[in-house]
């Protein structure tokens, strides 16, 4: 069970985290309570398993990066597990999912890739293919943002 402090402690991190030289401490602050309560709290709801892990979002449109496309791979199942490590080894891919195939839509294996423009998530697509031998894939490019949000445990509006 989480005790209050520790939705409370969960509720301050679902957003942004303040971009300073301690943004634990700030946060802290905010709470009423000591950094160092707030990063042993984070710890043990990390040690637990409460929290798997902690994400940044950066806004690719704002840093240069003007494409991204979702890549459908059709890969053997027998081999989903290697070929999903290698393309998520490439520094181009943000997220690898496996997922099941539909009779209309073959493919099981999901890229992220983003990068300067179209041309160039093309050629990292290529790249990916050569280096699994996976040919079979399709590149979805992204046309317009609808929502971006990170999920919400506790409303913040509980905790103010």
């Amino acid at each position: 069970m989480l005790t209050e402090l520790d939705k409370r402690i969960i509720a301050s991190i679902q957003g942004d985290i303040p971009i300073t030289e301690r943004p634990y401490l700030k946060i802290a602050e905010q709470l009423g309570i000591s950094e160092k309560v707030l990063l042993e709290t984070l710890q043990k709801l990390c040690d637990n398993g409460v929290i798997r892990r902690f994400g940044a979002t950066l806004r690719h449109q704002k840093s240069g990066y003007e494409a991204n496309a979702m890549v459908a791979w059709q890969v053997d199942e027998n081999d989903i597990d290697t070929v999903g490590e290698k393309m998520a080894a490439f520094r181009a891919v943000s997220h690898c999912y496996r997922r099941n195939p539909e009779d209309d839509w073959p493919y099981n294996l999901y890229t992220m890739i983003h990068a300067k423009d179209e041309a160039s998530c093309r050629e990292i697509a290529r790249n990916i293919s050569a280096e699994t031998s996976i040919d079979n894939y399709t590149l979805l490019f992204s046309r317009e943002e609808l929502k971006k949000t990170s999920m919400e445990y506790f409303p913040t509006d509980d905790y103010d």
